[in-house]
């Protein structure tokens, strides 16, 4: 099938405005499949600002992008017009440093990672793999400091530790962010399993109810970030918020890492992710507005419209 000319047209308008651009399924914030959000964690990493276009909002731009690069999967990374690849692309790149070097930015730290793991968890872990063959134990770690043990084939680029005995391998991102970690075997309120402590993660995100959050407006001590839709916005407005859209999405991840920030939509869904969302940017001071906007006109303000 061929490609309209007036689809290429907006595909090439798109890659002109934008040297790094991410077609995907879902945002940056909020991916809507693994792969994508794979993509994104990397590229979160290593940039405050790039473009991400959501193919599943504009059909035209979903399939038209398959054939503009002759590439059959989403997503796919533009640097500079060129196809860089897909998701399993974009992190042998990130690993071996090569998309580093592309996006111009200094190459990962690739020093093994400082870790203790207890002998009970060692233990464990060595009965599990009994049966792994040539498959290798990696830690993954993803943006959000979520820790993963996986079995699978080793890479190239890997990261190895060997912590009391046990050889554990790390992509380039998890190593970073396992850096201090220690490994134990505990019991649980769901059983018993390996407890990961990772000293490098930032603060959860905490919960803010609206009575907290009018307290707090009041004091002039947080900066709330709606992150709702321009209709929803407008039907409803939360005038002493920011808005999070992706012309603002560089400046507002650039603010210090320390400001205290709570995110607002409709009911406290979606912007618990965006919070998620501004943590693996190293956020510490980083609150969800439980019940949104919704919560805000049945218990502080009737005067907004509910919807």
């Amino acid at each position: 099938m061929s490609l309209a000319p007036a689809t290429r047209a907006r595909i090439e308008a798109l890659l002109a405005s934008h040297r790094v651009v991410l077609f995907m399924k879902g945002s940056r914030d909020a991916p809507q499949c693994g792969f994508s959000a794979a993509a994104t964690d990397r590229l979160n990493a290593l940039l405050d600002d790039y473009a991400t276009v959501d193919v599943l909002a504009d059909e035209e731009i979903r399939a038209g992008i398959k054939e503009f690069g002759n590439w059959p999967t989403i997503p796919q990374l533009y640097v500079d017009g060129e196809l860089v690849g897909g998701a399993d692309i974009v992190q042998s790149m990130f690993d071996s440093g090569e998309l580093h070097r592309v996006l111009g930015v200094t190459e990962p730290d690739r020093t093994p990672p400082a870790i203790t793991i207890s002998d009970t968890a060692v233990a464990k872990v060595r009965a599990a793999l009994a049966d792994a063959g040539k498959l290798k134990l990696f830690l993954v770690v993803d943006g959000r400091f979520q820790p993963q043990f996986q079995l699978r084939e080793p890479g190239d680029h890997d990261i190895i530790v060997v912590a009391n005995g046990l050889e554990i391998h790390f992509d380039v991102a998890s190593a970073q962010r396992a850096r201090g970690a220690s490994i134990d075997w505990a019991n649980t309120p769901h059983g018993e399993g390996l407890a990961i402590h990772l000293p490098a993660a930032p603060q959860a995100v905490k919960s803010l109810d609206v009575h907290a959050l009018k307290r707090r407006l009041d004091s002039g001590d947080v900066t709330v970030i709606d992150v709702r839709p321009d209709a929803d916005r407008a039907r409803a407005p939360f005038a002493q918020a920011e808005v999070l859209t992706p012309d603002t999405h560089a400046r507002l991840t650039a603010l210090p890492k320390d400001t205290p920030l709570a995110f607002l939509c409709h009911h406290g869904n979606s912007s618990r992710s965006a919070a998620e969302h501004f943590r693996e940017h190293g956020f510490t001071d980083l609150y969800n507005v439980e019940g949104g906007i919704e919560a805000w006109a049945v218990e502080i303000d009737p005067s907004v419209p509910r919807y």
